[in-house]
């Protein structure tokens, strides 16, 4: 079968090419009645445009990258729900995603611009110090940070409000009359990478817990079951008193419930759980957890949004920051 070209289609809908291009580009107003008839013989013939002869005419490629490098300390099931949400929102805008999984910093970045593959980039896995930055403000193409470095000057960032988020798995804990608190966060590697969603949470709840004068400690947590069976019975041991527990490392949730329950504690009698994760995660586990959702489809669909604004020359905000959510469930209650 050899392909349809736009001459098919103006030949079935009995008009002039021109117009065809037209109607599929809106560059010029074309009659209700001429545009239905020509999109009806579009999907008779079951005509797609050229993308390379598409990007030629109006000079974009209508694909973006999104720019997600995979690194040790990283949980695929969620950043793959950040993923599907770039993917399927830019479809709405008739883009495609190119999947960048490789860490090259800037040198990724400075091929990826140089090679005109794509018209912008969304950036996940943002540290504090993220040696990409200085380059996304010198490049042509533009670009928005999943996450925020410590200068957002000149950028475009989106991202949960995770110093929030922290302080109000630490208000939830005080609220309910704990006063020895803990967080079990990230992985060891992320905080030395200096990720930033890792540190503004922590830093949010130590923070919110010296501010309900509770003894509050913060500390990285692996993700296989031995590893984190030996951090939290060192804690238990060190902290006798500890009563309430927030976990914002998602791979280490079920291995912590099941830590206590071979320690013989009880969740919530002994011991509150709050998790900072996917509400599918929160809902699954057992007891059902009490936690603070990881947006992770608003996100998505927000850095698509606010780039697709920046590709029409639209004003966006310079930073996005979503409100935390808590949904209180069965892992908590009073001291």
């Amino acid at each position: 079968m050899r392909t349809v070209t736009i001459a098919d289609v103006a030949k079935h809908a009995g008009v002039a090419v021109s117009t065809v291009s037209y109607v599929l580009s809106g560059k010029r107003a074309i009659s209700a009645t001429t545009s239905q008839r020509v999109m009806r013989s579009v999907r008779a013939l079951g005509y797609h445009p050229n993308a390379g002869a598409r990007a030629l005419a109006s000079k974009r490629s209508n694909v973006i990258a999104l720019v997600l490098p995979l690194r040790a300390g990283m949980h695929l099931p969620v950043l793959m729900q950040f993923a599907t949400s770039v993917v399927t929102t830019a479809r709405q805008f008739d883009h495609d995603v190119l999947l960048m999984t490789a860490d090259e910093g800037p040198d990724g970045l400075r091929r990826v611009a140089a090679s005109a593959l794509v018209d912008g980039l969304v950036l996940m896995d943002v540290e504090i110090h993220d040696p990409r930055v200085p380059l996304l403000r010198e490049l042509g193409e533009p670009s928005v940070l999943i996450g925020f470095p410590a200068d957002t000057t000149g950028l475009t960032c989106v991202d949960l409000d995770f110093a929030h988020a922290g302080a109000v798995c630490a208000d939830h804990l005080a609220t309910l009359g704990h006063r020895d608190i803990a967080l079990l966060g990230a992985p060891r590697v992320v905080y030395e990478r200096g990720t930033g969603y890792a540190e503004r949470t922590m830093e949010g709840f130590l923070e919110a817990g010296r501010g309900h004068g509770a003894t509050s400690i913060a500390l990285p947590c692996e993700e296989g079951f031995d590893e984190v069976s030996a951090t939290v019975t060192t804690l238990l041991k060190e902290h006798p008193a500890l009563s309430g527990l927030v976990v914002h490392n998602e791979a280490a949730v079920d291995h912590v419930l099941g830590t206590l329950r071979m320690l013989g504690r009880r969740v919530p009698e002994d011991v509150s759980v709050v998790a900072i994760c996917p509400d599918d995660v929160a809902e699954r586990a057992s007891p059902r957890l009490t936690s603070v959702a990881i947006p992770a489809a608003d996100v998505g669909h927000q850095a698509v949004r606010l780039l697709m604004a920046k590709l029409d020359g639209g004003h966006v905000p310079d930073a996005t920051l979503l409100a935390p959510r808590l949904t209180v469930r069965q892992s908590t209650g009073e001291r």
